[in-house]
């Protein structure tokens, strides 16, 4: 792409709104990041990746952690801090990618290229796809989709300056629950090239 862009993708769980990032990048050929840049901060850190898996995106620990000035004990907002650095790290460099959660539409919120999605999904549409892919029980896959988003929520509401979720935050919301994996990631493209021609 001769601009750059940055598409941030925030999802709820079992929107297949990672399965939709994935198909957006790889159409657009573009790089996407999720998980695996603890890969490159964990060489960059001289740190186990497995470590910093266990701390991503996950809310940090209220009654355990200290804040003086800039300085954290938190092992939860020092691992996001590194992500977040990551991201304009590699925003800096003009590299056009897909992100996906990180809080991207806030960290990245200068970027003339950044736009945002919010991917959500129709409860019992989400519920079938959690008990079919992890072979759970209505009643697990469930549970399994209410800490993953309460935990999301947490997460993205203190770093962020909206509510997760909330449509005002985004440039676009989207329901996947409707038109399914490939049919929305089309209309996510469509869009993304319909802003891309105004930038």
């Amino acid at each position: 792409m001769d601009k750059q862009v940055i598409i941030a993708i925030s999802r709820e769980y079992g929107s297949a709104g990672h399965e939709i990032a994935e198909k957006v990048a790889r159409d657009l050929g573009l790089k996407l990041y999720d998980r695996n840049m603890l890969d490159d901060i964990s060489k960059d850190k001289d740190i186990h990746v497995e470590y910093l898996e266990k701390y991503d995106e996950k809310p940090k620990k209220l009654f355990s952690s200290r804040r003086v000035g800039a300085y954290t004990n938190s092992i939860e907002e020092i691992i996001a801090e590194m992500q977040f650095d990551y991201l304009r790290e590699k925003a800096d460099t003009g590299e056009s990618f897909v992100i996906v959660g990180r809080c991207a539409e806030t960290v990245l919120k200068d970027r003339k290229g950044l736009i945002s999605v919010f991917i959500l999904g129709n409860y019992e549409v989400k519920l079938k796809r959690i008990m079919d892919k992890y072979h759970l029980s209505e009643t697990d896959a469930a549970t399994k989709i209410k800490r993953h988003d309460k935990h999301r929520k947490q997460y993205h509401n203190h770093y962020s300056d909206g509510k997760w979720g909330d449509s005002r935050l985004y440039d676009l919301c989207i329901n996947s629950s409707h038109l399914g994996i490939d049919k929305t990631a089309i209309i996510i493209k469509d869009y993304i090239k319909e802003i891309m021609d105004t930038l």
